[in-house]
């Protein structure tokens, strides 16, 4: 019987193969068995609230798992929450990532980076890599094509009048099934990060015809799990989840087949002190081993594009 369901077979648009049982060694610079990539997610003044023109307030990623939207009504509590990632949780990672010298990328929703300008001179003075993360920290997926094509170019155009430089990779996180194909239409990215896909950069055909670098992200070696069902509890659980899967591919490296790990950091949620100290013992581990490379994620892709184009 032929296999109806091999890849070719049909127009399923899905990739269930990627680099199979042989994926490419990156040959990441240094000859690194791992390339470490923090993204540092800013989106605090950029959420849902009736004061942003919303329905409601929101009720994603907050202390209290379960939070519900509060439908024409501003929760000041869990604005304060967010509140709390702008102005001490982001200079309390900022010091801790700026006095290691490491490298990194800021998910930078538009409207909360611009209403505060001194985050984002220090982001800018840190040669942190500021990648979009949409105008809004919403949810797009019902969004008119038209709508999200406009906010797309508004976002564009507003981080470069509040940093001085237009993004180069963008991830929207809660995304609409046209998110990609619209970023690719706006042009000018070296990378697309709205995937989970794999632990090494690939090419995607985001429309006909229209490729693109995808660099994936991550939402296990994250701090959102502070903020999720059965998620994390203390500095500890991050610390050692990240350890572990920091060994894993750190030891795959070293046996021939160097991979990516990306780590995701909210202000409101890792900036809390009690978990900024599960931070520092992996940021601990990971600088005491051999051949790491700390890197921004456009670092990533133009090395790529440099050593695997299209």
């Amino acid at each position: 019987m032929k296999n109806p369901y091999a890849p070719g077979a049909g127009d399923y648009p899905r990739d269930l193969v990627g680099y199979g049982a042989a994926p490419p060694n990156p040959r990441w610079p240094g000859d690194a068995a791992i390339a470490v990539q923090i993204v540092l997610n800013y989106e605090e003044g950029g959420e849902n609230s009736i004061l942003h023109g919303d329905a409601g307030s929101e009720a994603y990623l907050t202390e209290v798992v379960g939070t519900q939207s509060w439908p024409g009504m501003r929760n000041l509590s869990v604005e304060s929450q967010y509140d709390y990632g702008a102005r001490a949780g982001f200079w309390r990672i900022h010091r801790e990532l700026t006095g290691r010298s490491i490298p990194i990328t800021v998910y930078a929703v538009t409207m909360a980076l611009a209403r505060n300008p001194d985050a984002a001179k220090a982001m800018v003075a840190a040669e942190w890599e500021i990648a979009s993360h949409a105008m809004r920290w919403i949810d797009y997926r019902d969004m008119p094509e038209e709508e999200e094509r406009r906010q797309i170019a508004a976002s564009i155009a507003l981080q470069e009048a509040v940093t001085g430089t237009r993004p180069v990779g963008w991830y929207t996180g809660r995304f609409s099934a046209n998110t990609k194909r619209l970023v690719s239409e706006a042009g000018g990215f070296l990378y697309l990060a709205d995937s989970y896909a794999d632990d090494l950069p690939y090419w995607e055909e985001v429309a006909p015809g229209r490729w693109e670098l995808i660099v994936p992200y991550t939402l296990d070696n994250n701090d959102m799990r502070f903020g999720t069902q059965q998620g994390f509890n203390t500095g500890e659980d991050f610390a050692r989840y990240l350890i572990d899967a920091f060994d894993v591919l750190h030891h795959e490296g070293l046996a021939g087949s160097p991979k990516m790990m990306s780590v995701g950091l909210h202000c409101r949620l890792v900036g809390r002190p009690g978990r900024l100290a599960g931070l520092r013992r992996f940021l601990d581990h990971a600088q005491r081993k051999e051949r790491v490379w700390f890197c921004r994620r456009a670092d990533i892709a133009r090395h790529w594009r440099q050593h695997f184009p299209r």
